[in-house]
């Protein structure tokens, strides 16, 4: 079977030839392979990161499942200021940037910047304060040469194509929160109704952007549900109030269209896993990551849930696979194809995603353990 195949036949219900072996490596590992400053992906993107990510699947002779092409099927509103974004610092290791309009012939500063590393993924939303910077820059310059990146349909089809056999690409439809902040959490125990409504618009969302998914020719090769820490931010009696009827509406679309759902939600997951096998139509949930950080159990859920939803994970992304020697990979590889292969239903993966450093060689291992060992 080629990678596509065989993660269609897991989302499906069938057995393929042998387990799928999908590692996440969404950023910094492509970025790493392409041996260019990382600020140049994130920050110019030259090259895009879906094109540095492709070409890593490629490399690492993946069976990608890619979950992060944000379709927009409708213009960006324009923004009430025209923003333009500045460099106010650059060095060696790092460039910053801050945003900024006119307003009565006086610049307008934004209130955080956005810091890019040569050899990290970039830190959003940061105090100007916090890296030595005055809240309103006294030296900067325009922020040019930046590639576009096209959201669109056409551009989702066409990189649909670029990956070809080597996996699937799928289109978030709803992430799973309401509340991913402090400052959401403020609110909530003030504001209640403001929940409450955002809980409403997330309704209509999955009804309008289905619809528009829905025309999508050919559709998706799955819709996804991304979001990191759901039950972090949020208590159980706050997803299942205001975040789980939108997924289960959009899963029950997705199911009715004969399309897979996927939902990621790294940190505490079981309760997750036992919400979504037993109360929605979801086709598959990871990462499944084991404690401290996460707190599945691979087997107890393979036991308890395994019959209703396919399972996606676990190997620990800093004890296994960035500090793990080869043989590590491959004992852990093989403990969790024994503790959730039987049936089907399985795609071998990482509690979340891999750091910039893990040797190649450990992917390599994990790979020959699901073509050789992973029978099911």
């Amino acid at each position: 079977m080629t990678s596509r195949e065989r993660l269609l036949a897991v989302l499906g219900g069938q057995v393929p030839d042998c387990v799928p072996c999908s590692p996440d490596i969404s950023n910094m590992v492509p970025c790493r392979l392409t041996g260019r400053p990382f600020w140049d992906i994130y920050l110019y993107n030259d090259p895009p990161l879906l094109d540095a990510a492709i070409a890593a699947q490629e490399q690492l002779d993946l069976d990608a499942f890619i979950d992060y092409f944000w379709v927009q099927f409708d213009a960006p509103e324009a923004e009430e200021a025209p923003w333009e974004t500045f460099i106010v610092l650059k060095t060696a290791e790092r460039i910053v940037t801050q945003r900024s309009y006119m307003e009565g012939g006086h610049r307008v500063w934004a209130p955080t910047v956005d810091v890019h590393y040569v050899a990290d993924s970039p830190s959003e939303g940061v105090p100007p304060e916090k890296v030595g910077l005055p809240p309103e820059p006294e030296d900067y310059e325009p922020l040019e040469g930046v590639t576009p990146f096209d959201l669109s349909p056409a551009s989702y089809q066409a990189y649909r194509r670029k990956l070809g056999d080597r996996g699937l690409l799928g289109v978030p439809l709803i992430n799973t929160f309401v509340l991913k902040s402090e400052q959401d959490i403020m609110q909530f125990y003030s504001d209640e109704a403001e929940l409450q409504r955002r809980a409403e618009e997330r309704m209509e969302t999955v009804e309008r952007r289905w619809a528009q998914i829905a025309q999508m020719d050919p559709l998706p090769d799955f819709v996804t549900f991304p979001g990191s820490g759901t039950l972090i931010w949020q208590t159980p009696k706050i997803f299942r109030k205001y975040c789980l009827p939108a997924l289960q509406r959009g899963a029950e679309l997705a199911k009715a269209a004969g399309v897979p759902s996927h939902m990621h939600s790294c940190g505490p997951e079981r309760l997750l896993v036992e919400i979504m096998a037993t109360e929605t139509d979801l086709t598959i949930i990871d990462p499944l990551e084991i404690p401290p950080m996460g707190d599945c159990v691979l087997a107890e859920l393979k036991r308890k849930f395994g019959g209703k939803i396919a399972l996606k994970g676990n190997l620990h992304t800093t004890d296994v696979m960035l500090r793990g020697t080869p043989q590590d990979i491959r004992d852990a590889a093989k403990q969790a194809i024994d503790d959730a292969t039987g049936g089907g239903g399985f795609v071998l993966s990482t509690g979340d995603q891999c750091g910039r450093d893990t040797p190649l060689e450990n992917f390599q291992a994990m790979v020959e353990t699901a073509r050789t060992y992973g029978r099911y």
